[in-house]
């Protein structure tokens, strides 16, 4: 019962679609412009800089959030399992901002909110997502192959961390916690499918902090 709680807080948090709302506030529908996306790239490329880093913040923070109310409800009644339920929150966050009911379940990629996932996860993970996602944007200006390399490192480090002690907890709470983190990242996969195909074929569209992104 407790995860499907955390799964349900996680996703009432995520219905909260940055981009579309920010975008409304300016007087445009983000999922007419652009890609069509709802999410931090597309509003970086559509309406520039300042809306890409407010629609990153937003759906960063309402991942964070609703970790934090996880931790409040479940954080000494269920120690023993506590990042098991802070991914199943997470979980829920992701899948409200990639699937929000009223928008017909159309939202973004959920790459932001997987953003919000590791801040709050625990501090170890947050150098390894950063170098990973930086590293390969500002080499090649892709932000799909960033995102997709911050679930590459994710699952791994959680898995090796896991298996060396470091969650404290038995092992059939960690083979689940893997499995809910391989689910997402198999999701993020394909979520970015015609990315990856673009990607392949050395098409894909380069990304910059700067007005070139202006269509």
């Amino acid at each position: 019962m407790s995860r499907l709680i955390c799964i349900i807080i996680g996703y009432v948090f995520g219905l909260f679609q940055t981009a579309f709302f920010y975008g409304k506030a300016h007087g445009i529908d983000i999922r007419e412009h652009g890609s069509g996306n709802s999410g931090t790239t597309n509003a970086l490329r559509v309406l520039g800089t300042k809306a890409g880093l407010i629609v990153l913040l937003g759906d960063c923070f309402k991942c964070i959030l609703a970790v934090i109310v996880c931790r409040l409800i479940f954080g000494e009644s269920h120690a023993d399992m506590i990042y098991l339920l802070c991914i199943y929150t997470a979980a829920g966050a992701i899948l409200g901002h990639n699937f929000p009911f009223y928008m017909g379940f159309k939202g973004g990629k959920g790459i932001a909110a997987t953003a919000g996932l590791i801040l709050s996860f625990h501090p170890w993970f947050i150098p390894v997502g950063v170098v990973l996602f930086f590293g390969a944007f500002f080499i090649t200006h892709y932000v799909s192959l960033g995102s997709l390399l911050v679930y590459v490192g994710f699952v791994t480090q959680l898995i090796i961390f896991g298996q060396n002690g470091f969650f404290d907890m038995e092992q059939s709470l960690l083979t689940e916690m893997y499995i809910v983190a391989i689910l997402l990242a198999i999701m993020a996969f394909w979520k970015h499918r015609e990315n990856i195909k673009r990607l392949l074929r050395d098409e894909e569209r380069k990304t910059y902090l700067t007005k070139k992104n202006k269509q």
